[in-house]
């Protein structure tokens, strides 16, 4: 595993610490551990996490601006434990509506010593954060638009959204709310995962 780790992080063109990379391996362990009780994601096999979760997560690093960033939607803890993991320095609120995807969050930064994450359960809509956000990150969470607008209140004036998208999402940019534009679209390769990804990065107007 932790060859296989090494080998996707390099042909991703990341370089990250093998301190990290431990804790990207301690991850998927305890995801695999409590996956088995509480259905956390559809991906069973610990080798396939590395690509579909791990990578996956983490190949949005470069794009990234700033320092503090909320995950919506964020499942069990996907993309933001990873980023989270290697980039100390930041912060990462980590949003979900369900429990037990909490919890376990909770339970990996417990395990792994994680002091740069907040999980949260509650409804996007629902949450307030008086201190604004550089990121606001999706997963597979909601249409473009939905995210807009469920989200509309968490970025600051210059922040972002950064949505991670399979194939090219067309007809969603084309329903965009007026008041918001695409700033860039970025191809992602992940090595191992054959399907297409792409990175969305949207502001408001003005």
């Amino acid at each position: 595993m932790q060859a296989k780790l090494a080998q996707l992080i390099d042909a991703a063109g990341l370089d990250i610490p093998a301190v990290q990379q431990q804790q990207l391996l301690q991850l998927v362990a305890l995801l695999d551990k409590w996956n088995k009780a509480y259905n956390l994601t559809s991906v069973r096999d610990p080798q396939q996490m590395l690509s579909r979760h791990i990578v996956d997560s983490l190949v949005v690093l470069p794009h990234l601006q700033g320092k503090r960033f909320i995950d919506v939607g964020t499942g069990p803890g996907l993309p933001g434990l990873p980023l989270a993991i290697v980039c100390p320095d930041r912060e990462f609120v980590l949003l979900d509506s369900l429990g037990k995807r909490i919890r376990f969050i909770r339970q990996v930064c417990h395990e792994l010593g994680l002091k740069n994450v907040k999980a949260v359960q509650s409804r996007v809509e629902d949450y307030q954060d008086p201190t604004k956000f550089d990121g606001v990150i999706s997963r597979a969470f909601a249409s473009l638009s939905d995210m807009l607008t469920w989200c509309a209140h968490l970025p600051s004036a210059e922040g972002a959204f950064y949505a991670l998208k399979g194939i090219y999402p067309e007809a969603e940019i084309a329903a965009l709310p007026a008041n918001y534009t695409v700033t860039d679209v970025i191809p992602l390769k992940v090595p191992d995962v054959a399907a297409e990804r792409h990175l969305l990065i949207i502001k408001t107007r003005g």
